[in-house]
């Protein structure tokens, strides 16, 4: 019986597995134009579905208040768009008198100048109980403020330059992003009553689409005929990614924990997702857009690949941890009070 209410509790871990191991036996599933069609499912009804979820589930007001938490706004983005490119452009300038493949570390370096990602980190943040508004806001906003901050970035770093279509990815943002946050708002006025009668499973449905998002990520990673790797130098930046990211969410919970940043626990687990996560559904195709006609683009890419499941893995396996700190914080916040 103890088995069975474990595996219920861990459900979405063994989820990733499954959906992983299943990317692996049959990628042509997943892949664009296969019969899952993820150009359209995941890119625009996966990510849409989530958006609409989380406008259906949030409480106005906490929307509201999280729009005029400035101070939690310029920490995520300053993080995710400044400090973190920046690190780890002085990391490669050690890394790269090291073997590993050159055009991997290059990738790397695409991976810090992207923005926070539309789905994962709200999804999170939300599994853990954090402040989901403000992690709403963020990607959001970080997705849009990518569309023009990221192309730049990558210019400073790596010297690529192309014309960069920057109204139909914002119309696409528009479109599967704030739309559909939109019309789960205006839903939620009507369905108000209900929806807080019958609690419906909001995560549980956010947490089964994201599977859907790592399977066909995994897809596309495993059916690439193109990708060619030293398997030595793929260890070990999968070894740094993974350093990268315990660092960076190590680094963001100091810095909103202490005395004076202001920041509640609930922020703090906003800020720890959404500052150290990266946008894939952005990323790859901006890099198809900047390095159009790249020799060297499939290499390029796959840091990325390998960082979107990572933190998604990650994430998932700290979020009892960071639940417990959360509530253990809140209950002591009580205390002190009373």
């Amino acid at each position: 019986m103890g088995l069975l209410v474990r595996l219920r509790k861990e459900w979405f871990i063994i989820g990733i597995v499954l959906v992983i191991l299943s990317a692996k036996l049959q990628p042509d599933v997943g892949v664009k134009g296969g019969p899952l069609k993820p150009e359209v499912t995941v890119s625009y009804i996966a990510v849409s579905l989530i958006f609409f979820n989380s406008g259906l589930s949030l409480k106005t007001e906490e929307l509201t208040s999280a729009l005029l938490h400035v101070r939690l706004h310029l920490f995520v983005q300053s993080f995710t768009l400044l400090f973190f490119p920046v690190a780890v452009w002085l990391l490669l300038r050690v890394l790269e008198f090291t073997p590993i493949d050159q055009w991997l570390l290059r990738g790397l370096q695409t991976v810090s100048c992207m923005p926070p990602p539309v789905s994962s980190a709200v999804i999170l943040t939300k599994a853990v109980g954090g402040n989901e508004a403000a992690a709403i806001f963020n990607s959001a906003f970080g997705s849009f403020l990518g569309i023009v901050v990221t192309p730049v970035l990558l210019l400073f770093f790596l010297g690529s330059s192309s014309s960069v279509p920057f109204s139909s990815i914002f119309s696409q943002l528009f479109m599967t992003v704030v739309v559909p946050l939109i019309l789960g708002q205006v839903c939620r006025r009507f369905l108000r009553d209900f929806l807080e009668r019958k609690k419906p499973p909001f995560s549980t449905v956010s947490s089964c689409v994201l599977l859907m998002i790592i399977y066909t990520t995994f897809c596309d990673t495993f059916s690439n005929p193109n990708i060619e790797l030293d398997p030595t130098s793929l260890l070990l930046v999968v070894l740094i990614i993974f350093c990268l990211q315990i660092s960076f969410m190590l680094l963001t919970f100091i810095l909103s924990t202490r005395s004076n940043s202001g920041f509640s626990p609930a922020d703090t687990v906003a800020i720890i997702f959404c500052s150290t996560h990266k946008s894939l559904t952005l990323g790859i195709p901006m890099l198809k857009i900047v390095f159009a006609g790249y020799e060297h683009l499939s290499l390029i890419s796959v840091p990325l690949l390998i960082y979107h499941p990572s933190q998604i893995l990650l994430g998932s396996v700290l979020v009892p941890s960071i639940r417990s700190w959360m509530s253990n914080r809140q209950k002591s916040s009580l205390l002190l009070r009373w």
